[in-house]
């Protein structure tokens, strides 16, 4: 199934499926927050951090599948399959666009 996201999303889900670190960091705003299962990242050199050990490091490439807009927030849904335990895992990502630029992504499992 093929669904429609925002451009800031498709660039950042995009350069997910090629484990590529800037190409994720690029469409979220310099003071973006990203919340990890409870777990705040402020700022891009944060979120490198995470993305580079969690992301990269398990090889975990999230394929959306579906997506609403809920309380001024992008909700977008599918499992991340990668070397992880209980791969795959269906999570949630909640994305807050402020200025063409993701401003907060709050991830759940």
């Amino acid at each position: 199934m093929s669904i429609k996201l925002p451009k800031p999303i498709a660039d950042y889900v995009g350069a997910n499926a090629r484990l590529d670190v800037d190409g994720m960091l690029k469409p979220f705003a310099a003071d973006a927050v990203l919340l990890d299962n409870g777990k705040r990242f402020e700022g891009l050199a944060e979120m490198r951090t995470l993305l580079e050990e969690a992301v990269v490091g398990a090889k975990a490439i999230f394929a959306p599948d579906s997506v609403r807009h809920e309380n001024g927030r992008v909700v977008v849904e599918g499992p991340a399959h990668g070397d992880f335990k209980g791969s795959p895992i269906r999570f949630t990502y909640g994305f807050t666009l402020e200025d063409e630029a993701i401003k907060v992504l709050e991830i759940t499992a």
